[in-house]
């Protein structure tokens, strides 16, 4: 689809707090709900009818099956389903299937219809208390279309978990590598600040710390986050390195990466993106802005050995 093309021309946005999300329904009902991704995320929409779908034996309810799509096999996940959305043998027939990339794992996510890519403000999306309330939500933060109509963006990365746990990295099994670094005096003393909204990425950064018992502050966004350093005036010796994500609410990751940077009194504090966009893009985004490492989210337990590594290069 047109509004899909050059997609990596939008890279620059989130240094100045923006991004661009692609909107889509799940459903034709009238009163359908709309929801978002970032076009980051997104590789193409293509029309499901159009792709035989291979059933997988023994799969997760949740997983219809595979296609093929230039010349990849494409596991297919049913995401009206998982939002507790029936679809008639029409609708399904009349369904596309949105291609998305996290982290490298290419899947197709079944929707009904792309409706728009829109820019906003990461200050204009929201992250209500009532979304954390339990693990099981699956909504992360939300937004306002022109008209006034809510649209809501889900936690992709908990999808995944749920339907695709082979995908992502087995985090108690990868942190038990880490018992075998020595880790300095100033992490082990130090706090590591972590900026994630998140839950499934959260959990995974817990057990990556708690297998090293080493000590770390979580913050639902990048705001919460720079205004606890802000309440510290000067006194941040204490602050090891801070983790941050990308795609936060109210302020970007890129954000915290240049505020902290061009602090003096923070400037010194190594700074790592951890992220699913992890495009060339970005990590090169990341770089100019001044943080000193990039990590993928499948690969959080790597987090340890880097902040040693920066810490130990002074």
């Amino acid at each position: 689809m047109a509004f899909l093309d050059n997609v990596d021309a939008v890279t620059n946005l989130a240094k100045n707090n923006e991004l661009q999300l692609l909107v889509f329904r799940v459903s034709n009902e009238e009163d359908s709900a709309y929801y978002a991704i970032n076009v980051f995320k997104t590789r193409e929409v293509v029309e499901a009818k159009n792709h035989f779908l291979t059933q997988i034996p023994s799969a997760h309810p949740l997983l219809e099956g595979t296609i093929m799509l230039r010349g990849l096999q494409i596991p297919i996940l049913n995401l009206p389903k998982w939002l507790d959305v029936s679809l008639s043998k029409e609708e399904v027939a009349q369904s596309n299937i949105l291609v998305c990339d996290f982290n490298g794992v290419i899947i197709g996510l079944r929707i009904m219809s792309a409706y728009r890519v829109v820019k906003k403000n990461w200050n204009e999306m929201h992250a209500p208390d009532s979304y954390r309330l339990k693990d099981e939500g699956v909504v992360i933060n939300d937004t306002r279309l022109e008209d006034g109509s809510l649209c809501l963006v889900l936690d992709y990365e908990k999808l995944l978990a749920d339907v695709l746990p082979q995908a992502l990295i087995d985090v108690n099994k990868e942190a038990e590598t880490l018992h075998g670094y020595t880790i300095p005096q100033k992490l082990r003393d130090g706090i590591v600040l972590i900026a994630e909204d998140s839950k499934t990425a959260q959990k995974h950064l817990i057990q990556v710390f708690d297998a090293v018992n080493l000590k770390m502050k979580l913050f639902d966004n990048g705001k919460k986050l720079i205004d606890y350093i802000d309440s510290l005036g000067e006194n941040v010796d204490n602050i090891a390195a801070v983790i941050t994500d990308i795609e936060m609410p109210e302020m970007s990751g890129f954000t915290v990466v240049s505020i902290l940077k061009k602090n003096p009194i923070t400037s010194n504090i190594p700074v790592i993106v951890n992220s699913s966009m992890t495009g060339d893009n970005n990590k090169r985004e990341a770089e100019s802005l001044g943080a000193d490492g990039f990590i993928d989210k499948t690969k959080s337990h790597n987090v340890i050995p880097l902040i040693i590594s920066l810490i130990e290069k002074g």
